[in-house]
Parts: C-alpha cells; structure tokens; sequence
C-alpha cells in the first residue's frame, strides 16, 4: 500500500492523467470489439473485427510495455528500443538473401553497430551518434563484403544491408534521443517528448485505419498499399493533428507550433509506412514478420516512426535547445 501511493504521489500528474486516458480508450475499444464480435454477421466482417480485436490485445501489450519502460527512467527506454532495433534489423535481413562474404558485416551491425548507436545516444554525444552510421558504418560495411571478393549482386547486397541499418537501428534510435535533449523553460519531464511523438504517430495509424475501413473509397495506390484510402489518410491525419495540437500542455510547443510539428509526425509517419510496403511488395511478403498479432513485425509496427523520429527530434533540437 506505501508502494503505490508512493508510486502516485511521485509520478508526473500529466503522465499519470495521460495513462488514465489510455487505459480508458483501450478499455472502450475492447468493449466496442466485444461487441461487434457478437453483432456481425458476414464472413467479411467476421475477418475485419478479428483483425481489429487482435490490434487492440497488441495494443494493451505495448501500452504496458512503454508505460513501464517510461517509468522506470531513460536507461530502461534507451534498453527497450535497442531491443526493439535488434528484432527490427532481424525482420529486414531475415527477407533480405544474403551470401557468405555479408556475414562479416552482419555480425558487426548486429553486435557492434547496434548496442554502440545506442550507447552514443546514452551518453547524449550528439555530433557522434547523428553520423554514426550513415559515414563510418557506410563505408565498413562495404569495406568488409569486399574482404569476401563474391562481386555476385554486391551493390543490391550491400545496399540492403546498409537500409536495413538505417531504418531499424539510426532513424529509431532518434525517437529515445528525445530524452537527452535539454530545452531551456521546458520543466517536465523529456520522456513527454516522446510520447507526444509515439502517440500522434500511432494515433495516426489508428485512425487512418478506422476511417479508412468506415468511409473509404478512393484507393490511394493500390500495387503498393491496397487497405490505404485518401479518405483514410486525410481524416485519420487531421484527426492526429488536432489531438497533437490538444497535447500542447506536455510539451514546450505553442499549440501553433504543435499543430505544425503533428502534420510533419503524420507526413513523415505516413510516408514511412508508404515506403516500407513498397519493400515488402518488391520483396514478395506482407508483413515484416509474426510477432504482434494483428499488426505483423516489430517493423511493421515501427514503420511510421522510422521517417518521423529524426524529423521530430532535429525540428525541436533546432529550434528549441
């Protein structure tokens, strides 16, 4: 009993009023799956609602998991999203084929580049972690599949190899940079930050998908992404927006400015998700991979915030620090 009203009388109001408001959502939403379960009727709608049921238990999941991660400090975040790289770069290099001389540069991206990205962003060494691997790791990887002298698909190998590490490991590791960033005048706590950003991009997510399945007919490219609509896309969009801009309080944004940086979270998310199906396409699958039910991959589930990170973290390192 001394623990828990010790765990409420030292949490931030905000983030526990925040949780509150999850909770409630996640909880209407598994009533109204509930529901609809029972109600319908085709074998169409069957499918959907199990699809939307399955999204909502992975939801209470990750909600747990990033609630616990954020309150337990920055450490066991930063600890969470290089798990999170780790299984991600697993999806993208398990789809991708690769030969005998890439297993060089494969074990110093899975055991050197991801744990040392992560480690520069612990320490806060921004002008270290920010090139990182788009220079250094850029030219070993290469440097080392040469060593193997297996010239068959070099460029497409090393290529792959070089985007699987940029997706899942440089642009995610910006979202937990968010905590390091020290904005003067900004007295709550960093971690805000980056729920503001996990939120508007998830959020947009949702709501592209429920608008979408309700109201939408105009398919936005269907060879790419056939669930995608414009309907979708604009209302699921201006729905993150006006919530981003009502999430204001938590950050050190005017609600001008956080409207403007929920429409970049929302572009960016949106085409992070574009271009990653556009991969999945050419590379013959649907998904990243089976670990969250309903949602696919890890990937799968990171693919809004891999464009939107950066772009959120430079806009507000640039501007705000």
């Amino acid at each position: 009993m001394t623990a828990v009203t010790s765990f409420f009388t030292t949490t931030d109001p905000l983030f526990l009023w925040l949780s509150g408001a999850a909770l409630g959502l996640l909880v209407v939403a598994t009533l109204i799956g509930a529901v609809l379960a029972h109600r319908v009727q085709t074998p169409a709608g069957r499918d959907t609602v199990r699809n939307l049921n399955a999204r909502i238990r992975s939801w209470w999941v990750m909600v747990a998991l990033f609630a616990a991660a954020m309150l337990l400090g920055s450490v066991v975040t930063l600890v969470l999203f290089t798990l999170l790289s780790y299984l991600a770069l697993r999806e993208f290099i398990t789809l991708t084929p690769t030969r005998r001389g890439d297993h060089a540069g494969l074990f110093l991206s899975f055991f050197v580049v991801v744990p040392l990205q992560y480690w520069l962003v612990g320490l806060g060494w921004y002008g270290l972690f920010s090139i990182f691997i788009p220079v250094y790791v850029f030219m070993a990887l290469p440097s080392l599949s040469v060593l193997g002298a297996d010239p068959t698909d070099f460029l497409t190998r090393t290529a792959k190899a070089q985007w699987g590490l940029m997706l899942a490991v440089y642009c995610t590791s910006h979202a937990p940079a968010l905590l390091w960033l020290d904005i003067p005048g900004y007295r709550l706590p960093s971690a805000l930050l980056l729920l503001y950003l996990m939120t508007v991009a998830q959020l947009s997510d949702v709501f592209q998908y429920v608008f979408g399945k309700l109201w939408g007919k105009t398919r936005l490219s269907p060879g790419i992404s056939p669930s995608k609509t414009v309907e979708g896309l604009l209302g699921g969009g201006l729905t993150a927006v006006a919530i981003g801009t009502g999430l204001h309080v938590i950050t050190p944004f005017s609600p001008l400015q956080a409207a403007g940086m929920s429409l970049v979270i929302v572009i960016a998310g949106f085409f992070g998700g574009f271009v990653l199906s556009a991969m999945k396409r050419d590379l013959g699958v649907k998904d990243w991979g089976t670990m969250i039910e309903g949602h696919g991959g890890v990937l799968d589930r990171l693919d809004s915030i891999v464009f939107s990170a950066p772009l959120f973290f430079h806009l507000t390192r640039y501007w705000f620090t």
